[in-house]
Formats: structure tokens, C-alpha cells, sequence
């Protein structure tokens, strides 16, 4: 017991209720914090791309018909609401064969484009009004540049992190860097009919415009396996790919060599859609609603007894903290509270009085202390959704306070609009393999990695969980009132005999 922090602060509680903790204290990243800049990138389909501006341009950028727009920008925030009726104004357009998915990382938007494969857009100029064309697939000749690769049908891309993260980039010893893992140079494409093609992208972050030729480098489908794959998420060397004959978790460890290490293909799921992780629980939906299944053993997916919501058209989804954001068809956004992944039940069902009717996909970010939903609703287009702020929710500032979603922004598409692109990844700082991810700014820091992460929750490769303890009369128990014996009296250490570490301990520390 300490003064700030217990032992299910650290360690699975018996009530099974932290999990988001659990996924904040290893360092994975629970999403809500995503970065969102001026313009939302929005999949239509068969009639393109867009880039949406939705904030202000100067600082600071509030979102527009946000509460902090009212009280920064007030004359803009009573046009919007008054002059322009709540519709976003300003927008570029790409066309395209079919964006499916999408995901924005730097200066290039990774783009699933159906028939025409996998194809990347160049955006760096998309807040420069001294250019036509603001989205281009190549600022240059077909001769200097080719960043697609013609696949048959296209279905969902997956990048490792939004990060421009570079596994080759030279690194300076003194700075005692770990290394970045060679999985996180490509980007993992599901296709309908070729099942995982991967390509390496590396290129694209490696600050030189002579190399960007990207191609088909793997295929991979063992004895059709991933046919009719749909979607796909990677949480450190594994892969979880959602298809016609279930989930299936592919090892990327080593890139070239990808491997089917294991699935699920039982009644549990029915036509999976998409899939998420949050620590040891893998969340799909399915045309049955959302599913959860237990993956403390990554290559092992197995059900959760109870871990079932029926939804009406579940599609894809979103995990920030102690909830999930499912798009939920006609049924607008379906918002769900997974404190408890083994017994998710839903907190509310939002569609504005009615105006979200065909949701199709959502992100999850935050602009200055509020956070919002973007939200591609079909026929309707993007819709904005302000869902914790200072305004409404008076536990804005907690860890995870309860949405009190409001719509506040929409821009229709002239397609129906079915993908809409990440945020910057910016709590996550390792993999759920214990793959460092960005560089802290300690020299020789790190985060955990996988052997130390267990010791957390594992004991002889099995979960444990603790209570939290309390101090009642003098005595130490659990809050379920267990009394811990022998009742030791602490003895602080004598600080002043403490003599500082040599310079071999502190290398030990580091793992070195």
C-alpha cells in the first residue's frame, strides 16, 4: 500500500475492472489522447477522398461548433451554427477507385482503394493555398515516384503506429536507443482475395525522395485461410486479421517470413468485421454485435463467457479507456462500457434525435481538453461529435469520465462516407511484444519489456489478481476485509547511507 498508488493500480484486480490501467501502466496506449489536426481525411467509396478542415487555423485550433470555438472564437462559432447550420464549409477532394480505409501518417495518407489495391496520397501541401491540386498521388513524374501496389481487392490497411517511426535510421550510441523492430517499416493490407499483402513503406520516412518505389513484397495466404479478409490490427509482432473462417493471429516477428500461428474458427463469431485489442482482450464485431475474446496467450483467442453485446449492425469501432465507440448502422454510434471486458454492456446509443442512421466507422481523438469522435456516417457524411469537454461533463479531467456526446459538425460527402483516418498515436510508447516506440527523453530509458511486463500480471504463465489494501485500526487487510499477517511494522531506509550506483549498476538498470 502506498500513499498514491495500491496494488490494483499495477496488477489485475479480482474484479477484473482494470484493464485500461493496466494497458496505460505498460505503456500501450489507450487512445483517447490521439492528436487530431486541422483536417479530417474521410474514405467516400467510389467517390474518393477528402480532406475536411474541421478546427480553426490559428491557435488555439478549437473544433468547429466546440465549446471552446463558442468562447475563443465567438462570431466564428455563431456562423457556424447560425449562417452555415452546423455543415463544415471547406474541403479537398481526391478521386479515387474505392476508399475503403484510410490512415494519415506525416505527409502521406495509406489509403485501401478496393479494385485498384493499396495507393498512397501525397497531402503536404494540403494547407498551401499557392497549390490547384492540394492532394496529389505524387508530387512528380511517374518516373521519379510510384507509391501504389495493384492488389485485387483491397479491403483495409493497418499501419504499425501513426508515428513516422523508421527501423533503419541511424541511431547515434550515446543516445543508448533501443532498436525499433523491423515489422514497424511496412504497412499490412487486407485483401478479399489475396488474403495479407504487406509492403514496406520505410522508404516513405526516411527523408529521401529518390527511393519511393513501393511493391507487392509479400503475399501471404496459406491454403486460403485469410480469404474474404476484412480487417486487421497489430499489437507487437502479432497480427490478428478478421476473414470469412474467423480471426487469425499471423507472427510478423520476422517480416519476411510471416507465419499462421494460430485462430478461431468456432460458432463464437459470425462473419467478423473488425478487430481491436486493449491489453489481453481481443474485441471483434461480427453481423451479431461486438464479441470478446481473451487472448492472455496471444496465439490462443478464446471466448469470453458473457463477453457478447447484440448490436443491430455493428462495423468498425473504437477503443479509448474504459469504453468502446461502435458504429452501429442506423443505429447511430453505439457506446459501450468495457470496464469489465468479460461483461461488456452498453452505456448509451447516440444518433443526435435521429440524424446519425448509417454509421459506418469512428475515431477516437482530442483537441485541447476536450476529446471528440470522427465519424463516418454513410449517405450523411463525416459527423463531429464533442464527446467529453469541460461544457457538459463536469469529470472532464478524470481517467476515464462517463461521454456526454453532442453533435457539432457535419460535412456531407457526395459518396457515402465509410472510413475515416486515425489520430497521432501519443500515449503509446511500446508494444504489447515490448517493442520501444518512440524515444524518451531520458538517455538509456526504456520502457518494460515483454519478460518484465508479465511479472506484472503472470505467475507461471498464468493471470493473477490482487485486491487493493487498506489500513483499518492498525491493521493491514484487504478491502474485502482479509486480514494480511504477519502485520510487519515498515522500516524506512536510512537514506543517508544510500551511496550512488557505478556506472556498471546504472547500465544493469538499463537492461544493458
Amino acid at each position: 500500500m502506498g500513499t498514491t498508488k495500491n496494488c490494483t493500480d499495477c496488477h489485475i484486480s479480482k474484479q477484473n475492472d482494470n484493464n485500461a490501467i493496466m494497458t496505460q501502466l505498460l505503456g500501450f496506449g489507450n487512445g483517447s489522447v490521439n492528436f487530431f489536426g486541422r483536417y479530417a481525411y474521410v474514405g467516400a467509396g467510389k467517390e474518393g477522398l477528402y480532406g475536411v478542415i474541421w478546427t480553426e487555423q490559428e491557435e488555439p485550433q478549437a473544433a468547429i461548433g466546440s465549446h471552446l470555438q463558442k468562447l475563443a472564437y465567438p462570431d466564428n462559432f455563431k456562423a457556424h451554427a447560425d449562417k452555415n447550420k452546423g455543415q463544415l464549409k471547406e474541403a479537398y477532394h481526391h478521386h479515387a477507385r474505392e476508399i475503403l480505409d484510410l490512415t494519415l501518417r506525416g505527409e502521406y495518407l495509406y489509403t485501401a482503394n478496393g479494385a485498384d489495391g493499396f495507393e498512397v496520397f501525397d497531402v503536404a501541401n494540403i494547407d498551401q493555398k499557392g497549390f490547384s491540386e492540394r492532394i496529389v498521388t505524387a508530387p512528380v513524374s511517374p518516373l521519379g515516384q510510384r507509391t501504389y501496389v495493384k492488389t485485387k481487392y483491397a479491403t483495409s490497411v493497418t499501419l504499425p503506429s501513426t508515428l513516422g517511426i523508421d527501423p533503419l535510421r541511424t541511431r547515434n550510441p550515446e543516445n543508448e536507443e533501443q532498436p525499433i523492430h523491423l515489422a514497424y517499416a511496412y504497412v499490412y493490407i487486407t485483401d478479399k482475395l489475396e488474403g495479407l499483402v504487406m509492403v514496406n513503406v520505410g522508404t516513405l520516412v526516411d527523408g529521401d525522395p529518390a527511393n519511393n518505389f513501393l511493391k507487392k513484397d509479400i503475399v501471404f495466404n496459406p491454403d486460403g485461410w485469410l480469404n474474404g479478409a476484412t480487417h486487421s490490427f497489430l499489437a507487437g509482432r502479432y497480427l490478428y486479421v478478421t476473414a470469412d473462417k474467423g480471426l487469425l493471429v499471423i507472427d510478423v516477428d520476422k517480416p519476411s517470413e510471416p507465419r499462421l500461428v494460430g485462430r478461431y474458427i468456432g460458432d463464437f463469431l459470425k462473419y467478423p468485421r473488425a478487430v481491436a485489442l486493449q491489453f489481453r482482450y481481443l474485441f471483434v464485431t461480427d453481423s451479431e454485435g461486438l464479441k470478446v475474446l481473451d487472448v492472455t496467450k496471444p496465439t490462443e483467442p478464446k471466448p469470453v463467457t458473457g463477453g457478447v453485446l447484440k448490436l443491430a449492425n455493428a462495423q468498425r469501432f473504437y477503443l479509448a479507456r474504459t469504453y468502446a465507440y461502435v458504429a452501429n448502422g442506423a443505429e447511430g454510434l453505439a457506446i459501450v462500457d468495457i470496464e469489465k471486458p468479460e461483461q461488456p454492456k452498453l452505456d448509451q446509443m447516440f444518433n443526435a434525435g435521429g440524424v446519425l442512421n448509417d454509421t459506418r466507422a469512428v475515431q477516437i481523438g482530442a483537441v485541447n481538453a476536450s476529446m471528440f469522435a470522427l465519424v463516418a456516417d454513410g449517405k450523411n457524411g463525416l459527423r463531429v461529435i464533442q464527446v467529453i469537454s469541460p461544457e457538459n461533463v463536469p469529470q472532464h479531467m478524470g481517467f476515464s469520465p462517463k461521454p456526454n456526446p453532442k453533435l457539432i459538425a457535419t460535412y456531407p460527402t457526395s459518396g457515402p462516407a465509410v472510413a475515416v483516418s486515425r489520430g497521432l498515436d501519443r500515449d503509446r510508447v511500446v508494444d504489447e511484444s515490448g517493442n520501444q516506440t518512440v524515444v524518451f527523453g531520458r538517455r538509456g530509458a526504456r520502457p518494460f519489456n515483454k519478460t518484465e511486463m508479465e511479472k506484472f500480471y503472470l505467475r507461471n504463465g498464468q493471470p493473477y489478481a490482487v485486491e487493493d489494501v487498506v489500513l483499518n485500526n492498525g491493521q493491514l487487510q484487504t478491502r474485502s476485509g482479509q486480514a494480511l499477517k504477519p502485520n510487519e511494522q515498515f522500516k524506512p531506509m536510512d537514506e543517508s547511507a544510500a551511496t550512488k550506483p557505478v556506472a556498471q549498476e546504472r547500465l544493469i538498470r538499463r537492461g544493458k
